[in-house]
């Protein structure tokens, strides 16, 4: 393994860390994070998890303490970002920059990208989205994208840094290895305990038998493949539960929980037409009517051009409109083609 993608992999297992917070740790921490913007420590509040955050403080938009401190904050990080521009560009102190851009662009790609893609693109949106809004707050071990991105140029690439900067990153480093959310207020600080179980598929949130994520007081976070779902999706999955289903994210993953055979089968379904995909070539196109449906329409059931990351196909379904009777002109309908169109494709994708 390279030492890129050791660095990588340190940092996703600190973002996807299960065990209790080291509490003394990130109250100190905490602490001197007020005593850099000229507060005293503050009283430290426990919670079980993101949900349990109070009102107040959750909704806490204009408190003082917290706007400094996310205007320190930035201020930092855009410094440590302008630290890691190569060298030569126009107008930056070359004694400041320590990075090639080729070197630079690797580790960008392989640590900040896949941590992003992964942890805030990923977690911190399933578990947001559950939650709720919320205002000024901070991530914990969920800020490993960019906090685990600036180690990495550090430990990969030598980059240096003010000794004023370095001492906040490295408080940052320490606190996001100590526990997870965490809501700084006047007086008082709200810091939420890590989840006690993760489970991932390809390190996206995912659980096909309960939730993908749940927290020491018994708050979990059901997500399918990375897509945050109800509990019933999961749980109970049920040709009526998912024919009611507004949402088609959240319909697509309760069929495929299920399987689309079962679903079409206890849907009760009518087959209409098969016929090969000509657009790839091995594959089936399958239409059936959807009665049971918010309105009258067709399924086109097909197999995905495209490979997926753990090396399969997935099979997914298109409504199209119900007077088309062929397979292979919903499957031309759903790109903007006629049928004789679609049949001369060599593959889609």
């Amino acid at each position: 393994m390279s030492q890129v993608e050791e660095v990588r992999r340190e940092w996703l297992e600190y973002a996807f860390a299960t065990e209790p917070a080291d509490r003394s740790t990130a109250e100190a921490v905490i602490s001197e994070f007020y005593a850099i913007i000229g507060r005293p420590p503050p009283a430290f509040e426990w919670v079980g998890s993101p949900a349990a955050v109070r009102a107040d403080i959750g909704s806490a938009a204009g408190d003082r303490v917290a706007v400094e401190f996310a205007t320190r904050t930035a201020r930092v990080r855009d410094r440590l970002e302008r630290d890691l521009r190569p060298w030569g560009l126009p107008g930056e102190p070359g004694e400041r920059t320590a990075c090639p851009a080729t070197a630079r662009s690797f580790v960008d790609n392989m640590v900040h990208g896949e941590l992003r893609r992964v942890v805030r693109e990923g977690v911190v949106a399933v578990v947001a989205a559950e939650a709720g809004r919320s205002a000024v707050r901070w991530y914990g071990q969920h800020d490993a994208d960019w906090v685990g991105w600036h180690d990495a140029c550090a430990r990969l690439l030598g980059t240096r840094r003010s000794p004023r900067d370095e001492h906040f990153l490295t408080l940052w480093t320490t606190l996001a290895r100590s526990c997870g959310w965490w809501w700084p207020r006047e007086g008082v600080c709200v810091v939420a305990e890590r989840p006690e179980s993760v489970h991932t598929e390809d390190w996206r949130p995912h659980s096909a038998d309960g939730p993908a994520l749940r927290y020491p007081d018994g708050w979990s976070v059901h997500a399918w493949r990375g897509t945050r779902v109800p509990a019933w999706v999961i749980e109970d999955p049920t040709a009526e539960r998912i024919s009611a289903e507004a949402n088609i994210e959240v319909r697509r993953c309760a069929i495929e929980n299920i399987g689309w055979e079962a679903y079409l089968d206890d849907a009760g379904t009518t087959a209409v037409g098969r016929a090969p995909d000509p657009g790839n070539p091995g594959c089936e196109l399958l239409l059936y009517d959807l009665p049971r449906w918010d309105r009258p329409s067709r399924l086109l059931l097909a197999v995905n051009g495209s490979v997926e990351r753990d090396g399969t196909r997935r099979r997914y379904g298109l409504r199209v409109p119900p007077w088309l009777d062929d397979p292979v002109e919903a499957a031309a309908w759903s790109y903007g083609l006629t049928g004789p169109q679609y049949a001369q494709l060599l593959r889609r994708t």
